[in-house]
């Protein structure tokens, strides 16, 4: 099982649950994992595109309309691209940082 390093799998409830599961075994991904921001990414490109204001009467329907556009989307798939420079990104942690703390970093 992969977990991002949010405390969800630190609750008592979900501890629990695993400790009632031994077989399963957790791997946690870094914050802002590249990876994960791109799996994030096509969640929600399924949403935009598929989901949102549709109507489905069933979850089988829904399952339906996910598979349905998935099969379309590969049919012309194309990897994502990362656009984003080191730069830029660091421009823009320096700017939040600026906006919550005052401080440049």
């Amino acid at each position: 099982m992969v977990v991002d390093n949010y405390a969800t799998h630190k609750h008592q409830k979900v501890r629990s649950w695993l400790a009632a599961r031994p077989r399963f075994h957790i791997h946690y991904t870094p914050t802002y994992a590249s990876w994960l921001n791109q799996v994030e990414i096509w969640f929600n490109i399924i949403t935009q595109r598929a989901i949102r204001r549709g109507t489905f009467r069933s979850v089988p329907d829904l399952v339906a309309k996910i598979e349905s556009y998935v099969a379309t989307y590969n049919r012309e798939t194309r990897p994502f691209a990362w656009t984003a420079t080191a730069d830029s990104i660091l421009a823009k942690i320096e700017r939040l940082c600026i906006a919550i703390a005052g401080t440049g970093h």
